[in-house]
């Protein structure tokens, strides 16, 4: 079941958020020396409560048996356009379809709040992760090196029909 985070939930949101993006971390050999930015290492409470109360960033967690083991949170950009932040699932329970069930929830999250144009920054060496989001209308739009950071941001966008 997907259901919106409220502050109860944020704790446990950066617990999900490390872990999951940790496995990114690990394949590429990030490191929070490295790349201290880098969402593995970068995600705090007190960030993801900024966020949610301040920013008002729509959040929202895959829930199995009361654990919170998947998560995504939209950052409204302004001329009807939004990105997609920290969609993310466990570990243990990927190849499971929640990931797909996040991004589906996603977009219709994004269009009741009139957003046309969803944005998305991922790692560009990460070959699977842009292949799975192309597999879903994503279209990828430009590349950006940076120095705090030891891969390339690749940046992709999907036009709502």
């Amino acid at each position: 079941m997907i259901h919106p985070v409220n502050n109860n939930n944020i704790k446990e949101c950066v617990d999900v958020i490390k872990e999951s993006f940790l496995t990114v971390a690990n394949e590429f050999s990030f490191t929070i020396e490295n790349a201290p930015r880098f969402t593995a290492f970068a995600t705090t409470e007190q960030r993801l409560s900024w966020q949610l109360n301040h920013e008002n960033r729509p959040m929202y967690a895959f829930v199995v048996d009361g654990n919170i083991v998947g998560y995504y949170s939209l950052a409204l950009q302004g001329n009807k356009e939004c990105e997609l932040n920290n969609l993310c699932v466990l570990p243990q329970f990927r190849h499971q379809g929640i990931g797909k069930k996040l991004l589906l929830h996603s977009f219709n999250e994004a269009k009741s709040l009139g957003c046309s144009k969803m944005n998305i920054g991922i790692v560009e060496e990460n070959q699977v992760l842009k292949k799975w989001y192309e597999s879903f209308g994503f279209k990828h739009i430009r590349t950006q090196k940076f120095d705090f950071f030891p891969f390339t941001c690749g940046y992709m966008e999907l036009i709502f029909t």
